[in-house]
């Protein structure tokens, strides 16, 4: 009997006072209303082909278009493919692990790596890092970007306590952050005659980043508090900050400026039942001392959303039974529209003209 009290204080201890990475903040989302309205379920991305990443690589996270109209991806071991053919073909290894990809005015495509920061890339075996460190600190979850017509590069970091490098991967990291609900999340702007600078702080997983076609703001998906925010670059309202698209059904990742004023985004999971425990900050930290089995995970249901600079929701394309995974990305390239993948062995592609 004494044995097994002893055991029973043991296991108590450590569920109690055990160290663990993450130190939650005490936080209230509002109540998710679900697949209704503008984002009633459907089954359109049924229509989606999938194609495979060759040698069973997995991971093509974002998609971009060379000036030429070639179209990339990348893998989770950070090999770069072109995958406008019928099957796609390795152009060069990068390493690391690329996110956000995007084609700039030079005609360079910009990379967004998780590993090592901002990244540009002009061939085969040319790949230069751009930004590694803001403000003496290192960036160490680069996410997403857009590059702007002069050539000026704006980027999410999606936290600066956790480093995906050292912590299992993106997807381990994403969770552990969003479950902290620290916002340590920024969002920076580069160019190569003034460098990096913060533009936008205090942001719980800054992830998707699209400019206007005017330039006039840049979006930005908040991933861990489900909405979207419009921060102004120029014009009477310039520097001001506000949400956009709140009290999302799903956790908004990368965010596709389509140049007409619209824009793609993809939602990675829908809302997780383990909101209900964020006003819990000390019962969150029970929770992940109990390890990966309990602790909270996107969940695989694919959803698309399109809509317009005001906000207004035009389209949802949606993956009910999860059969893509987690749907990272989409863009609608000549008469194609393709979904992107956080960790799948595939990305989807069809007609746009079966698009509703």
């Amino acid at each position: 009997m004494r044995y097994f009290l002893g055991l029973v204080l043991v296991g108590l201890a450590y569920l109690l006072f055990w160290p663990v990475p993450v130190d939650p903040v005490a936080y209230s989302p509002p109540e998710s209303q679900g697949f209704i309205g503008d984002f009633a379920e459907n089954s359109v991305l049924d229509k989606l082909e999938l194609t495979n990443l060759p040698d069973d690589q997995s991971g093509p996270e974002d998609i971009a278009i060379l000036p030429d109209g070639t179209v990339y991806t990348t893998s989770m071991s950070g090999i770069l493919y072109r995958i406008d053919g019928a099957q796609p073909i390795q152009v060069d290894q990068l390493g690391g692990r690329p996110l956000g990809l995007q084609t700039g005015p030079d005609g360079a495509l910009y990379i967004a790596d998780s590993f090592r920061g901002l990244m540009r890339w002009t061939g085969p075996g040319a790949l230069e890092t751009l930004v590694s460190e803001i403000e003496g600190a290192p960036v160490i979850y680069a996410n997403n970007l857009d590059v702007a017509r002069d050539g000026t590069v704006y980027f999410s970091n999606s936290s600066d306590r956790f480093d995906p490098e050292t912590m299992g991967g993106t997807k381990p990291t994403s969770v552990l952050t969003i479950w902290e609900q620290s916002p340590t999340g920024y969002v920076a702007r580069y160019s190569p005659e003034s460098g990096a600078e913060k533009i936008a702080t205090g942001f719980v997983f800054a992830n998707g980043i699209a400019l206007s076609p005017e330039e006039d703001f840049i979006l930005i998906a908040e991933t861990g508090r489900a909405r979207v925010h419009r921060l102004w670059l120029t014009g009477p309202k310039a520097g001001v900050q506000e949400v956009l698209l709140d009290n999302l059904p799903g956790y908004p990742d990368n965010i596709k400026a389509q140049g007409d004023g619209t824009y793609w985004m993809a939602f990675a999971s829908p809302r997780v039942p383990a909101e209900k425990l964020m006003p819990y900050p000390f019962l969150r930290k029970v929770i992940w001392r109990l390890g990966p089995m309990v602790r909270p995970a996107p969940i695989h249901r694919g959803m698309m959303v399109q809509f317009d600079g005001d906000g207004n929701i035009l389209r949802t394309l949606q993956d009910p039974d999860g059969r893509l995974g987690i749907t990272t990305a989409g863009r609608v390239v000549g008469d194609q529209f393709y979904v992107m993948t956080l960790d799948s062995p595939w990305f989807g592609r069809m007609p746009i003209a079966d698009l509703p």
